[in-house]
């Protein structure tokens, strides 16, 4: 399995498209709960190549990300060749910029020497969706990217 396995209210979720991918290997419903008796190793492989390609998907989407902590917001954007962030930190211990309170604080105080804005890129390994994946899995949430470019456009960095 080269990701995670859906959960199972995913898998509710994609009942039908589930259905699908079972009939493009020619597996009737009937078949299915006769897999999942008698051979339920073979169920869980199904289970997992589902999962992957679903996953791979999602990932291929995939433009921005965030992760936010008590003190940074960590932005992605990426392309295929590699990684650009943005991190804002804030300095000041007290500050949680993850309650309504800390983010207007933040929104408040962005250009004071209280918050840091920094910048990086990493050029992608061979597999972009697995560094996507290693990311979410750390925390990061798709995004539209609109904080991103935010940053981005007070910065001035493109």
């Amino acid at each position: 399995m080269k990701y995670s396995r859906l959960t199972k209210e995913q898998f509710e979720e994609m009942h039908e498209e589930f259905i699908n991918f079972l009939a493009t290997q020619s597996i009737t419903g009937e078949e299915w709960e006769t897999i999942k008796k008698d051979k339920p190793e073979v169920a869980e492989a199904e289970l997992d190549v589902f999962s992957d390609l679903v996953w791979e998907g999602v990932l291929n989407k995939v433009e921005y990300l965030e992760h936010y902590s008590k003190q940074q917001i960590f932005l992605f954007k990426i392309d295929q060749v590699q990684i650009s962030l943005i991190g804002v930190k804030v300095n000041n211990n007290v500050i949680d910029i993850t309650t309504p309170e800390g983010y207007q604080w933040l929104q408040e105080n962005l250009k004071t020497d209280a918050v840091d804005i920094y910048t990086s890129n990493k050029v992608l390994k061979e597999d972009r969706n697995k560094d996507i994946f290693a990311l979410i899995q750390q925390g990061s949430n798709i995004t539209k990217g609109e904080l991103y470019n935010y940053f981005n456009e007070l910065l001035a960095l493109d």
